[in-house]
């Protein structure tokens, strides 16, 4: 056997069913391993004793002969934005330090009734608003490849967790990349399913029109593991041999401005899959860069004020938007004054969001529509971000290809928001260390609604472009 810490979250299990391996040890190991990597700061909250008797509940379960789930004394990482009852909700942010919802989200619901134990609650970027995780509340994550640079965001701790072995599946979620960039940083694999495959009431929310929820892991088996759980879909999965996949290579949007070590990384991963017997579909998506302007942050920055409104009230929060805005961290409280909150000097108004919601968006998806019904490919295949992950600290401006300087927002998410804004299946799988250690990653979206089929290309895929060195110091 592997270290405990090594396993997968399909192979931990399947050791637990078989009465091979108890939950409580597989439990103490990871809990072990969470302590020693604590330098991390991937959790906000971390209950051990509450992780071993839950664990010690499975295995009674197991000796009485009780029907055991999928995930049978699987521990999972949540992120701190998704409810759970047992543990407080903060999305990272100091007013909701002390809020303890009534009841679980549906999706740790649905991974409580496989079997799964919750591990505990992952730090984050601040009310889930950025792809740093540097949360001035809580502390900054810190990437587990090297500990002076930022693991993304904003599900960066539970990115860092399962990087760094601490679990082997956890809990994220996606709004504009929140799933992704953390992956892509850290070196693992990240899912944003179809928007609305899963439920994401009982989420912090930014808006319904993008938010949702999905796994970080370190394969793709356990991805298809977690989406069988959560969305109910146990249709069986093979790995797609690759030979006459057609993969969509856009270069005007994905390819521009990429950081050297990112083109070099990207060049390499690509020959392997076209060496896999994969076809690079070459072409373009006029008004892709036009359409994402005049929808993503719009939308956003909008709906993000009503929505968060209506959680504070409907989860008992007993505290106001004003209230929860007022205090929050300096650079937080910034973003919303001037961005979100009415007066604000660049508020959307509804004029603007109005258009983005009912002319622009349709026009995104549209386009998506258009462009994979008249290439035929499976997925379309870009470099997640434009840059390495950056220090911890370095978020004004950072240096692309032939050292270009890019505002922080662009060299980190303009890659990833059409996957997000227009609702499609996205798979971020890593592609290779640069230079000096660091992970770069290859991102893939579907047509909507082909996450399954996404999935089972991504088995293939994983295989062509091979293993990701684990961090230094894993076991």
């Amino acid at each position: 056997m592997s270290p405990l810490t090594e396993l997968s979250a399909s192979a931990a299990v399947d050791y637990m069913l078989r009465g091979e391996l108890t939950a409580e040890r597989y439990a103490g190991a990871l809990l072990a391993r969470c302590v020693s990597q604590h330098a991390l700061n991937a959790f906000i909250t971390f209950e051990p004793e509450r992780v071993l008797e839950a664990a010690r509940t499975r295995d009674r379960e197991r000796r009485a002969g009780a029907k055991l789930g999928p995930l049978f004394g699987l521990p999972i990482p949540v992120k701190d934005s998704v409810n759970t009852k047992d543990y407080p909700t903060t999305a990272g942010t100091p007013g909701l330090r002390h809020f303890h919802p009534a009841e679980d989200a549906p999706v740790v619901a649905a991974l409580k009734a496989a079997g799964a134990i919750v591990l505990g609650k992952t730090n984050l970027h601040e009310l889930s608003y950025g792809w740093t995780s540097n949360n001035l509340a809580y502390g900054a994550v810190h990437n587990p490849y090297d500990l002076g640079r930022i693991p993304g965001g904003s599900s960066g701790g539970t990115a860092a967790a399962i990087a760094a072995r601490l679990a082997p599946l956890g809990v994220a979620e996606d709004t504009e990349g929140s799933i992704r960039v953390p992956a892509a940083f850290c070196g693992i694999a990240g899912f944003r399913p179809t928007t609305g495959r899963y439920s994401t009431r009982g989420c912090v929310p930014i808006t319904p029109l993008f938010d949702q929820i999905g796994p970080h892991a370190r394969s793709v088996q356990d991805l298809a593991l977690f989406d069988s759980v959560v969305a109910d879909d146990w249709s069986p999965l093979e790995p797609k041999p690759l030979r006459g996949v057609r993969l969509g290579v856009v270069r005007d949007y994905w390819f521009t401005d990429l950081h050297p070590e990112v083109a070099r990384i990207t060049d390499q991963a690509l020959m392997r899959l076209r060496d896999a017997g994969a076809v690079l579909v070459e072409g373009v998506m006029p008004d892709l860069a036009r359409l994402i302007d005049l929808t993503t942050n719009p939308v956003q920055n909008h709906d993000v004020r009503l929505e968060l409104a209506r959680y504070l009230q409907d989860y008992g929060a007993k505290l106001s938007l004003d209230e929860l805005i007022a205090r929050a961290s300096p650079d937080i409280r910034d973003i919303f004054r001037s961005d979100v909150m009415p007066g604000g000097a660049n508020v959307v108004s509804e004029a603007a969001y109005g258009a983005a919601r009912d002319q622009y968006l349709p026009a995104l998806r549209h386009l998506f529509q258009e462009y994979f019904s008249r290439t035929q490919v499976a997925a379309i295949v870009f470099p997640t971000t434009l840059v390495p992950p950056p220090l911890i600290g370095e978020e004004t401006t950072l240096t692309a290809g032939g050292g270009r300087s890019l505002p922080f927002e662009v060299a980190v998410a303009r890659n990833i928001a059409p996957g997000s804004t227009a609702g499609l299946p996205c798979l971020v799988l890593p592609a290779g260390l640069t230079s000096g250690g660091i992970p770069v990653a290859l991102e893939f979206d579907a047509p909507q609604k082909a996450d399954r089929a996404l999935l089972a290309l991504g088995l293939g895929l994983e295989q062509a472009m091979g293993k990701m060195p684990p961090p230094k110091g894993t076991p």
